[in-house]
């Protein structure tokens, strides 16, 4: 999100944006040489320890003097808003980017102390936002942006009517520990029970333990070739726009891009009821939620898709229609333009 950030605040030429990335090992140089090779003004920090990390930062903001430090993610919003204060930055904003993150005791207290120092603290979801108010931040300075997508990809989406597509379920997720895969694997198992026997698509890398957990899993369950797990894919818009149903079977979310991603491609969605997702899906308008770590829930809501295709046909196009007029890129980039020129204008926070 933060990659799209900075080629917006490029394009729309209100900000001079620079890109910090924290050194990890999905840093690998030939992505931050493609991210400069774009025109993207990038420079990577040490991850080795907090205290590199802030040091450096805190370089780059001496020589560049920024008006705004934009902190993403946790916990990189904890070392970004140091080395912030550290190097007198004006304004500094936190963006929070799921509804449960790993807030131990001490680390919490840092991110309250770092809040009063805070200009403005944005959750991409109105479910983010619900859970950092849980965590004791300030009402007023806390506020949500939907995440958005980007929607060209998927602008050939109504040229693939639902009834002429694969009658096939698709989850696009990375293998986590956020996400259900194995609720879905029950679920699709029920199906079988009741007569369905739909394709299940799996697309997403991630942890190879939980690859392999959900490798025998399947096999358990005897679903054999009706689970197709197909790694990292390099085009899911294809493969969300030759399915007919999109499913998001998770444990929480902040966003859930990826089902979002399945209402522009034209899919008919069913997704946990967890913060995020719950917000994205209104129930029996646009998609269908399900109780979360309940496989038998969720084959309901799969079957009730599946036997009446009319009916899923018209969700989808409800869903698509949402995703077009919420949850686009150029929705959220403008919300956080607006957002940083009246933070301009209102100056840095009493401490």
């Amino acid at each position: 999100m933060a990659i799209d950030l900075v080629r917006a605040h490029l394009h729309s030429g209100q900000f001079e944006p620079r890109l910090v990335l924290r050194r990890k090992r999905q840093t690998p140089p030939d992505k931050v040489a493609a991210l400069r090779a774009q025109g993207l003004p990038v420079d990577v920090v040490s991850g080795w320890s907090h205290w590199a990390t802030i040091w450096q930062l805190r370089r780059i903001c001496l020589q560049w003097q920024p008006d705004i430090l934009v902190a993403h993610g946790f916990s990189e919003h904890l070392w970004g808003r140091y080395a912030g204060l550290w190097a007198k930055v004006p304004l500094l904003v936190h963006v929070e980017h799921n509804s449960r993150e790993r807030y131990t005791p001490w680390r919490l207290a840092q991110a309250r102390w770092l809040a009063r120092r805070t200009a403005c603290i944005i959750g991409c979801s109105q479910g983010v936002r619900n859970s950092l108010l849980a965590l004791g931040f300030a009402p007023e300075k806390t506020i949500a942006i939907p995440n958005g997508i980007a929607l060209q990809p998927y602008a050939q989406a109504d040229a693939l009517p639902l009834a002429q597509r694969s009658p096939g379920l698709v989850m696009v997720a990375r293998f986590a520990r956020q996400k259900d895969h194995a609720t879905l694997l029950h679920a699709l198992a029920a199906l079988r029970q009741r007569g369905l026997q739909p394709t299940l698509w799996l697309a997403g890398g991630g942890s190879q333990r939980l690859q392999r957990r959900a490798r025998a899993l399947a096999q358990q369950l005897g679903l054999g070739e009706q689970v197709q797990m197909l790694g990292r894919c390099d085009d899911v818009p294809s493969l969300l726009m030759g399915q007919r149903i999109c499913v998001l079977s998770s444990h929480y979310e902040g966003m859930p891009l990826a089902l979002i991603e399945g209402m522009a491609a034209g899919c008919a969605v069913v997704g946990s009821r967890v913060p995020g997702i719950q917000e994205v899906i209104a129930h029996e308008r646009n998609g269908l939620l399900a109780a979360p770590g309940d496989p038998l829930a969720l084959a309901d809501a799969l079957e009730r898709l599946l036997r009446d295709p009319a009916w899923a046909a018209r969700l989808a196009a409800q869903g698509r229609h949402d995703a077009q007029s919420l949850y686009s890129q150029q929705r959220m980039q403008a919300a956080y333009e607006a957002q940083f020129l009246q933070l301009l204008t209102q100056g840095r926070p009493a401490p």
